[in-house]
């Protein structure tokens, strides 16, 4: 994730961190601290190459794709895709809720459905900028339009979880 972040341009350490973790939150998740052992590991492996950059406190470390990184990418694209791991609290806890409440179980799901609008406004946002990136817009919107079909499977899981429990949402 982080090579395919920095792609053909240079990003600094906070600028990494910032597109790791605004760019994509349907389809990677990672603490800052996380994104940016890495992008260190992958240049002491030589995939990346590192530059200072002045900054108004110190320095920032700069970091592109080598030819080695690109050569890297190339092979990564090549190899086939699997079905992606998906950890899902939510599910989880609909199959532990028999240990505990349903009430409670049907409560955070109903948290959760409160949570879809927000992220349809994260993606409507994404969707109004994916032209500012010419070389990933068609990519970009692809991936928009799967995380819209998953949200609306969400929705949709929680109304069948709510119907074969009975238990209707509160007004």
């Amino acid at each position: 994730m982080v090579m395919a972040k920095i792609g053909r341009d240079s990003v600094s350490g906070p600028e990494l961190v910032k597109k790791a973790s605004t760019g994509a939150p349907f389809f990677w998740t990672g603490a800052g601290s996380h994104v940016l052992r890495t992008a260190r590991r992958l240049a002491e492996d030589g995939y990346l190459r590192t530059r200072p950059q002045p900054a108004k406190t110190r320095p920032r470390t700069v970091y592109e794709l080598t030819p080695k990184g690109r050569r890297a990418i190339r092979q990564w694209l090549a190899e086939p895709s699997s079905f992606p791991l998906i950890q899902h609290e939510a599910a989880v806890r609909l199959f532990a809720s028999d240990l505990g409440e349903i009430d409670a179980v049907l409560a955070s799901l109903r948290a959760l459905r409160d949570e879809l609008p927000r992220l349809e406004a994260v993606l409507d946002f994404h969707g109004q900028r994916a032209n500012r990136i010419p070389d990933r817009a068609k990519a970009i919107k692809l991936n928009i339009a799967l995380a819209r079909r998953l949200i609306d499977a969400h929705r949709a899981w929680i109304d069948d979880v709510e119907a074969a429990y009975k238990q209707p949402e509160p007004d």
